[in-house]
């Protein structure tokens, strides 16, 4: 067994469930320790990617009575059951509106959004009334929200993170079982994409992260060294260029330009918040800008597209490591570029 696999089995066995959960159940959460006296039966999500955790544990329209916090569409083999969940908000849900589904368990993406300074409430108001709250580890673990637009990572993001929100939630739930099984089929691919990428023996590959920009004259907001796109490109064997421990650093131009990196990934995505998030802008900006359409990655046409979900602290994170060992197996094979 090689040292990727045994690695995977070692996470695993870490955040491995009990086949029953005990209630009350005790959590360390986020800097909180919550208690959960019985299993939920209803819940909110404020957050794509706990949304599709739920979804993808077996539960349905029944269980989850609303959503907000969107950034793309739903993962297609979860549609029809999204179809049927209210929809509270494309962007950010109202405290008022998530109180009125009356949830047992609110579950969180990103604590700017249910933390202690939390834009749509601090998870203190919810406890005050009766409603249980869940923040995924993906965005606590090894961070400091307190610091920069999205927080700032003392210790880089590894997978495990994912792997103990989905445990959890499933703890929770009181439905373990599939909870291991949903993890152990991440692992395999997430071990398969990874071993496929080494096996190119890529040489001194390096990438940037194009997340998105407020308008196409600003800084862009690109990939923080210690987040999960660096992540991504370290097991696939690029080098980030961007050295910033901010989750998405404002780098400018020059900056990157300089670096010149092997390789630009960018996000494509459903919101409109900005003109950055717009990817045929950014492709538009890249070809036509005087300046970095002479980046070499712009010229021999080594740009690549992966939906934001792919690029962030999910569960789609590991299509993302699939969709990116394919294009670079494609420009190894001198198929594009």
């Amino acid at each position: 067994m090689n040292k990727i696999a045994i690695a995977s089995l070692l996470s695993l066995g870490a955040f491995a469930a009990q086949a029953e959960t005990t209630y009350p159940y005790i959590l360390q959460n986020c800097g909180q320790s919550v208690t959960f006296e019985t299993k939920p039966e209803t819940a909110v999500s404020v957050g794509q990617a706990t949304t599709e955790i739920l979804y993808a544990l077996g539960l349905d329209e029944t269980n989850l009575l609303g959503t907000g916090v969107w950034f793309d569409d739903v993962a297609a083999e979860y549609a029809a059951v999204n179809a049927k969940v209210d929809r509270l908000a494309d962007n950010d849900p109202s405290f008022e509106s998530i109180v009125g589904k009356r949830p047992d368990l609110v579950t969180i993406e990103y604590e700017w959004h249910i933390g202690p300074d939390g834009m749509i409430a601090t998870r203190d108001q919810f406890h005050d009334l009766g409603i249980d709250t869940y923040v995924l580890p993906t965005d606590c673990v090894g961070k400091d929200n307190s610091e920069g637009v999205d927080g700032t990572r003392s210790v880089a993001f590894s997978t495990s993170s994912i792997y103990q929100g989905i445990s959890e939630i499933a703890d929770i739930f009181n439905i373990s079982a599939e909870g291991d099984a949903l993890v152990a089929r991440l692992q395999d691919r997430e071990v398969s994409a990874i071993e496929r990428a080494k096996a190119l023996n890529i040489d001194d590959a390096s990438a940037v992260v194009w997340y998105s920009s407020v308008d196409l004259e600003s800084d862009p907001y690109v990939a923080g060294q210690k987040g999960a796109p660096a992540y991504m490109l370290s097991q696939l064997g690029m080098r980030n260029v961007v050295q910033s421990d901010e989750e998405w650093p404002l780098v400018g131009w020059e900056t990157i330009i300089k670096s010149d990196p092997s390789f630009i990934v960018i996000a494509k995505m459903e919101r409109r918040r900005f003109d950055g998030d717009d990817v045929a802008k950014k492709l538009e900006f890249l070809k036509t800008d005087p300046v970095a359409s002479q980046m070499t990655a712009v010229k021999e046409d080594r740009i690549i597209v992966l939906d934001v979900s792919q690029m962030n602290a999910t569960m789609r994170l590991i299509s993302g490591l699939e969709t990116l060992t394919d294009a670079l197996e494609a420009y190894e094979n001198g198929q594009q570029g």
